[in-house]
């Protein structure tokens, strides 16, 4: 069993990472540290973990825990995930893992030096639901992809949330802008050449809370839009000349509604409806990061990957104070 220690109390932990690795056969949580001990004691009491830490320090030095699970505030991804591999251990690290790509090479230098595994937690990237997705589009089911379409919203104004925030890493793009581009580069295997886009600010916050975007992939085409103030949805659609492909609820389906993907046909003569009951995408991912952890040949998304993935992000800002493309 790999032993995890959960790096603070924050409600993505509670409420859905922590519960799956709980639930992994290959993972459980021995600690939980925070900077209020009290909360430490409470969350691991909640989870019959064993061990509570009053300081991240503390819980890094000891011996207790194999891995760490990262749900600080994202302005503080790249530091806790470096002590964390210089202390020996293993980490899975929630989204997005830096707010540039360049501090992500950071990361793989630490990785490399220390001999651990760091990993993003996209969690969509171990779900039957995008597997499905993509041995359909490998298998020409819609023939050749030429548009991807996608759309990630929900309303939160809340001015102590992080993610209204601008020192936190808080923004629109940082929290959802990277599920349509991680989803479809996954299912895809491809790579964005140039992007165009327009992105909004909170006049308040400061933080962006709106962006549509345009991407460029040499083949085909991926435009979305996300928003951190718009009523919620979720859709992601992959068109090609012989049909097309709808993932229902592509991000959170425990939100969202259930778990599907349908391929229609070219003239919408037949579709077929491929339904996943309790896929349980965070188990998945806890299970596979546990099985690379212990140096079995597992798919994970690299450190390399998140770099790309990043790269995209950060070409969707530059593009935003432009007119017109913006090179990849």
């Amino acid at each position: 069993m790999l032993r995890f220690g959960i790096l603070s109390t924050a409600r993505i932990g509670r409420d859905l990472v922590v519960p799956a690795i709980q639930d992994a056969e290959n993972a459980v949580v021995s600690a939980v540290a925070s900077r209020d001990f009290a909360k430490a004691r409470a969350m691991a009491d909640r989870f019959s973990a064993p061990h509570a830490f009053g300081s991240y320090e503390e819980m890094l030095a000891s011996d207790v825990i194999d891995a760490v699970y990262i749900p600080l505030p994202t302005a503080q991804h790249v530091e806790w995930s470096v002590k964390a591999a210089n202390a020996g251990k293993h980490v899975l690290c929630e989204k997005p893992i830096a707010l540039r790509a360049s501090e992500i090479d950071q990361l793989i230098a630490a990785r490399d030096r220390n001999g651990v595994v760091i990993a993003e937690a996209f969690m969509v990237t171990y779900s039957p639901v995008w597997r499905k997705v993509r041995s359909l589009i490998a298998e020409g089911a819609i023939g050749r992809l030429r548009h991807v379409q996608g759309a990630f919203t929900y309303f939160n104004r809340d001015p102590n949330n992080m993610r209204n925030i601008p020192a936190l890493g808080g923004g629109g793009l940082p929290d959802i802008g990277v599920y349509p581009t991680i989803t479809t580069r996954f299912v895809t295997a491809k790579e964005p050449v140039r992007v165009q886009a327009n992105t909004d600010r909170d006049p308040e916050f400061g933080t962006d809370i709106y962006s549509s975007v345009r991407a460029d992939f040499g083949d085909f085409e991926l435009s979305f839009y996300i928003s951190t103030q718009l009523a919620a949805r979720q859709v992601m659609v992959f068109h090609g000349d012989k049909g097309f492909i709808e993932v229902k609820s592509p991000f959170n389906a425990d939100r969202y509604g259930r778990e599907e993907v349908e391929l229609t046909n070219q003239n919408h003569a037949q579709s077929q409806l491929f339904r996943f009951q309790d896929a349980r995408q965070y188990k998945l991912q806890a299970e596979a990061f546990a099985r690379a952890a212990k140096g079995e040949d597992e798919e994970v998304v690299t450190l390399e990957n998140s770099r790309l993935n990043q790269k995209f992000i950060d070409a969707i800002y530059r593009a935003s104070a432009k007119d017109g493309w913006e090179t990849i």
